[in-house]
């Protein structure tokens, strides 16, 4: 893989990730249409990882709180000591995530089946026009009061289900879990907040889990490490800013404009899959 194309990638990740366009969507694409070189497993793993950063330095408080309740938590529950009031804000937040990450596993036994839907053009280019639809329809719910401290279960369950059926090649991740959120009635910011802070634990699992394979199939090429830190540099501080770029439009309840590219997009690439032949 060439130097620019490392960095390409790394736009392309730090942009997709995180906008409501879906990164595989547009890396299947890019791959097919364009004959793009598929980056090699570990790089895949790291722009994925320098992403997860750029969610932990946006959202680094409501991290720290995390933690340190999910030990308080765990404190309290190993002294038997009996605990009045409600639990803090921070430890209530991460049985939410926990319980939004549940629908993932019933999603795992399907991930090669998954993974070969990415490699049809026509069915990607459905599935950013749902997005689409899925954008478009976002800001018509928009506007609920539910916060961390008011969402159910069943709400967050919904969400992380939401999560497990954007795994799916063209449906955005963010888009997807965003406006499942705010359709069952989470403010905005909390939805954005809730989206991209339940992602953690997915992307660090996954990530943990490819490195482990990579490293026990063969190693790591050192010789290549400073391209592969120059993509995620890329990655992570282009992620960054469209995580801001996220928040911003979804306290403006403009998020849904986001439906409009994704249409384009899904349109071009339908009428592009019935006409181009890839080179052999």
């Amino acid at each position: 893989m060439a130097f620019w194309m490392a960095i390409v990638l790394g736009v392309v990740q730090g942009v997709a990730e995180f906008l409501p366009i879906s990164s595989s969507g547009h890396l299947s694409l890019l791959q097919y249409f364009f004959a793009m070189e598929e980056p090699d497993t570990l790089y895949n793993i790291l722009l994925h990882f320098a992403t997860l950063l750029a969610v932990c330095v946006v959202y680094w408080r409501d991290i720290v709180d995390m933690v340190v309740e999910f030990f308080r938590g765990l404190a309290a529950l190993f002294s038997q000591r009996e605990e009045r009031g409600n639990p803090p804000e921070g430890r209530r937040l991460v049985l939410l995530v926990i319980l939004a990450t549940l629908p993932l596993f019933l999603v795992l036994p399907f991930d090669d089946m998954v993974e070969e839907l990415g490699a049809n053009p026509a069915f990607v280019a459905v599935m950013l026009l749902v997005t689409g639809c899925i954008l478009f329809l976002s800001d018509r719910y928009g506007g609920g009061r539910k916060n961390v401290r008011t969402a159910t279960v069943k709400d967050v369950l919904l969400v992380g289900l939401a999560q497990g059926l954007a795994t799916i090649p063209g449906l955005s991740r963010s888009g997807t879990t965003i406006s499942a959120g705010m359709a069952l009635g989470f403010d905005r910011n909390f939805a954005v907040r809730f989206s991209f802070l339940m992602s953690l634990p997915a992307v660090l699992g996954a990530t943990l889990l490819k490195v482990v394979k990579v490293a026990a199939e063969g190693g790591i090429d050192t010789e290549l490490l400073p391209m592969y830190l120059s993509g995620m540099a890329v990655a992570g501080v282009v992620g960054y800013f469209s995580i801001r770029l996220v928040k911003l439009l979804a306290d403006k309840g403009k998020f849904g404009s986001f439906a409009y590219y994704c249409w384009i997009v899904g349109v071009i690439a339908l009428v592009a899959s019935f006409f181009y032949i890839p080179a052999a």
